[in-house]
This record gives structure tokens, sequence and C-alpha cells, in this order.
């Protein structure tokens, strides 16, 4: 590998939001994030009070989820939740839109949504990125996405929280995440200096460096450690 480890680490948000992550679990990840000198902690909002106490004294920003995993809560109660967690010390939000109004294509209610929590975030100096759950939607649906988070000012687009588990034949069920599809047409839809987010399978260091190829400028995984000792021992070939 040729590059610092930096380039790579710089790129993560440590996804800390499995629904069993006890608060020791919360802590020893936090405590990796912050050795690891990833971007940002993205942990759910019972936990930011916590992470925002641990990693106060780093560089790594604290994020956490709105709406999550399903976007279904209304706007007042979206905007609720992010005043919380801005309260409780984070810097990021990523907020899941309503899919259901999406799907229904409702971009009036759609536009109010991201416009009130981009204010909210923005108020704060927090960042805001809106989470499509790209395995729902059409590729109109995604454009017009891109064009609202873009209108709204949006700091980025997201893919997927992680949690898009969808029917096989089978009858068993699996996420989707980020494809290389979906994150091409993010980039090339957005504009006024948004950026995207690939979250959803994003496992490995190939995954990382295809993705930042591709045009993204975070990525959300819960593999660091193992991306890091990934990327270590190619370094270390090389």
């Amino acid at each position: 590998m040729s590059e610092p480890l930096s380039c790579i680490t710089s790129l993560i948000d440590h996804a800390l939001l499995h629904p069993t992550l006890s608060d020791d679990e919360v802590r020893r990840g936090c405590a990796l994030a912050d050795e690891h000198a990833v971007a940002s902690v993205c942990v759910k909002p019972c936990h930011v009070a916590l992470a925002s106490e641990l990693l106060a004294d780093s560089r790594v920003g604290v994020g956490t989820v709105v709406g999550f995993p399903h976007g279904s809560s209304c706007i007042a109660t979206k905007v609720a939740e992010a005043e919380r967690a801005l309260d409780h010390g984070a810097v990021e939000l990523d907020a899941v839109v309503n899919v259901g109004k999406v799907l229904s294509e409702d971009w009036d209610y759609v536009r109010d949504e991201v416009s009130g929590l981009c204010a909210v975030a923005h108020a704060r100096g927090a960042l805001f990125k809106l989470i499509f759950e790209t395995a729902y939607l059409a590729h109109a649906h995604k454009v017009m996405l891109c064009r609202i988070a873009s209108e709204q000012r949006a700091d980025y687009v997201k893919t997927s929280t992680g949690f898009d588990f969808l029917p096989q034949p089978d009858g068993s069920s699996r996420t989707r995440g980020a494809t290389d599809d979906d994150v091409r047409l993010m980039v090339q839809e957005v504009t006024a200096g948004v950026r995207v987010k690939a979250s959803g399978g994003v496992r490995t260091l190939n995954d990382i460096l295809r993705m930042r190829s591709l045009g993204v400028s975070r990525v959300g995984t819960s593999a660091t450690s193992a991306i890091v000792r990934e990327a270590l021992a190619r370094w270390a070939a090389t």
C-alpha cells in the first residue's frame, strides 16, 4: 500500500448502531475510533452523551442517527430528536428520509422535512446527512432526492442505513446497502457542494478504495478494525 493509513481512516464514520450494543461496547468502539483517528463515530441517540464525553479531547466527531432506521417519524419528532442529540454533543446528524413519502412522491412533505432538519443542524454548526435507503427507491426517486438535498444545502447524501432488509426467493432476507450504480448516480446528481456517503455493505479495504474512486467522501462501516488490519498488511507487503 503506497499511501498513509490516515487517507483511509479519515473517510470512515465508525458505526456503533446495532440494537444490542451495550454501553461497554460503545466505550470500546469509541476507543477504537480514537485510536485509528476516523472521521467520526455514529452512535445511537441514547449513546450520544456517552460518546461525547469519551471523545471530548479527540478529533473524532460524534454523530448520531435521526428517524433511524425506517424514517417514519413525523417531522416534528425528527426535529426534536435532532435538537436533543445536538444538546448532548452530536456534531453530525444522519437522518433517514421518510421513505413512504418519497414513494408517494409527496415532494412538498419531503422538502419540508429536509429543510427543517438542515436548519436545525446548520444553526448549531453540525453536519447534516440525508439517508435515502436506496434499496427501496426507483431511479427517479433518487434523482429527486439529490435535487432536494442540493436545494436545501445538505452536507451529504447517504445511500443506506444498513438495515434495508429485502425478501429473497428462498424466504430469507438480506440487506443490499451501497451499490456502485447508486453511488455513481448520487455523485452525478448532487450539486451545491453536497458530498456522498456510502454505507451498508462496506466491509473491506477494497470496498473503501472502490467507493473513493467513485467519488465518495465518507463511508459508514462497523468493520473499521478489520479494514485497518487489512490496510496495514497490504502496506507492509509493498
